[in-house]
């Protein structure tokens, strides 16, 4: 049984696991969107099950009590798993299969802004950083009121590069020089340049004269297409506070009103100018240009908030795409936006850790970071608290131990990445990594102590005795 959203993918599961393990199954859906909200009492009342059923499988969310569902149905009722990709598992056939996020519909054109300012080499540096994030077009951004006459140069670079380029620019030379150069794309078209701009043979981006002003979006499409020119039709997001909802509903009366027309969406008026981390605002707006068949986005990095929107957007649109194509909601599909905190946090019982401490027999620490607060432990104590700076003084005020400079160096390090990991609900293992989604892994440094001040005193733990994870 389950809500309508997830349907769809539950039966791709389910069919699959019942040619594997014989059973014969039937969906249930009863009236009800989305699984988590489902209650026993609600199944009293829409739920029906058939004699010939011998047993009734409920979503891992659903609350109350299943011994009221079985006495008035006369049938065993059990709670699965929470989510439907676990169901393999849950049958004992394996962990849930993998999901293959190769697929995306989405192309990213990332912008170099004032790329006419920087040097070729450091344009090129930028280019291919983002195009190893995932752009899929790097965008040449010009300083608007400029005329330059080192964009060829610059576009040229880029294709030297085998990076594909654009230019983002309404200066007829500059956009002459760029194309010469290379570009494949032309932002942006409007009736400022409509009578030139179609002769270089290359697709432009349509706008309107100003964002509220979809008649004259209508006008440029109508000559675009008479004069045979490649276009795709971009009707410009504004910023919150300046319109935003309101652009939105362009998007879609644009994309209801011509439905086969290619469109972009330019997505920094929003990332820029919201004071937010920006990887759950590019995931929103991938989710909106996959369900609006918006095949590409104009993205920037610009402020530091931004300085991984492309690598954001990398992964929100292969997730989008999946979601889309599986009808499933992407939950659980993979963790690389979860950045600030983890999708999971395993702890330690309170009474775990004490027996754990009681146990120890070496002078090795060992350090945890759990909701009641941080532990630091060996065999001549074990000390709990907020602060790092306290449980450390504490440790060696109550045992007088001598610590070398390295491995009070490795105990600070350690601790603080515990303080760190606490404080934003991210999973602490002593010496493994604390992971940050596209932004990489922080790795314990485990060869500092080995290098930091020499080797350890006789009365502390060698480095090669350090517990390794937290299965102790």
């Amino acid at each position: 049984m389950t809500g309508h959203l997830a349907e769809s993918g539950l039966r791709e599961v389910v069919s699959d696991l019942s040619e594997r393990t014989g059973f014969q199954y039937r969906i249930a859906v009863p009236g009800i969107q989305v699984a988590a909200l489902l209650h026993v009492d609600m199944l009293l009342r829409r739920l029906e099950v058939s004699e010939d059923i011998d047993r009734v499988i409920l979503p891992g969310w659903c609350r109350g009590e299943l011994a009221v569902l079985e006495s008035h149905f006369g049938k065993p009722f059990e709670r699965g798993p929470k989510d439907l990709r676990d169901l393999p598992e849950y049958f004992g056939l394996g962990e849930r299969k993998h999901v293959a996020l190769d697929r995306y519909s989405i192309e990213i054109v990332a912008e170099i802004n004032y790329a006419t300012q920087m040097s070729v080499e450091d344009v090129v540096r930028a280019g291919i950083a983002m195009a190893k994030d995932g752009a899929n077009v790097i965008d040449v951004g010009c300083v608007p009121g400029e005329s330059s006459h080192r964009v060829g140069e610059i576009v040229g670079a880029l294709r030297e590069n085998q990076l594909r380029v654009s230019i983002d620019s309404f200066d007829r030379f500059e956009v002459q020089q760029a194309v010469e150069a290379g570009a494949e794309l032309i932002l942006s078209c409007n009736r400022s340049n409509i009578d030139w701009v179609g002769q270089y043979g290359v697709e432009v981006v349509a706008i309107p004269e100003a964002p509220t002003d979809l008649a004259s979006l209508d006008v440029i499409i109508d000559r675009l297409r008479s004069e045979a020119i490649p276009f795709r039709v971009d009707p410009i997001l504004e910023p919150i506070g300046m319109g935003f909802a309101a652009s939105l509903e362009r998007f879609i009366s644009v994309r209801r009103r011509y439905p086969d027309i290619p469109m972009l969406m330019g997505i920094g008026n929003v990332t820029e100018l919201t004071e937010t981390d920006s990887a759950g605002i590019n995931m929103i707006l991938a989710a909106i240009c996959e369900e609006l068949r918006i095949h590409s986005v104009l993205t920037t990095q610009v402020i530091n908030w931004c300085r991984t929107a492309v690598a954001e957007l990398n992964a929100a649109r292969r997730q989008t795409c999946y979601a889309l194509a599986s009808e499933v909601v992407p939950k659980h599909l993979d963790s690389s936006l979860v950045m600030l905190r983890d999708p999971q946090v395993r702890a330690e019982s309170a009474a775990s850790l004490e027996v754990l401490a009681a146990a120890l027999t070496d002078a090795g620490y060992r350090v945890f970071a759990e909701p009641g607060g941080l532990h630091l432990m060996n065999r001549d104590g074990h000390w709990i608290g907020e602060d790092a700076f306290q449980i450390f003084a504490d440790a060696l005020q109550s045992t007088n131990a001598d610590i070398s400079a390295g491995h009070a160096f490795y105990l600070g390090h350690e601790l603080a990445r515990a303080e760190l990991a606490r404080h934003l609900g991210k999973e602490y293992v002593q010496d493994g990594p604390i992971r940050w989604g596209v932004l990489g892994d922080w790795k314990a440094s485990s060869a500092v102590h080995d290098h930091a001040g020499g080797k350890q005193s006789a009365a502390e733990e060698s480095d090669s005795d350090r517990p390794k994870n937290r299965n102790l």
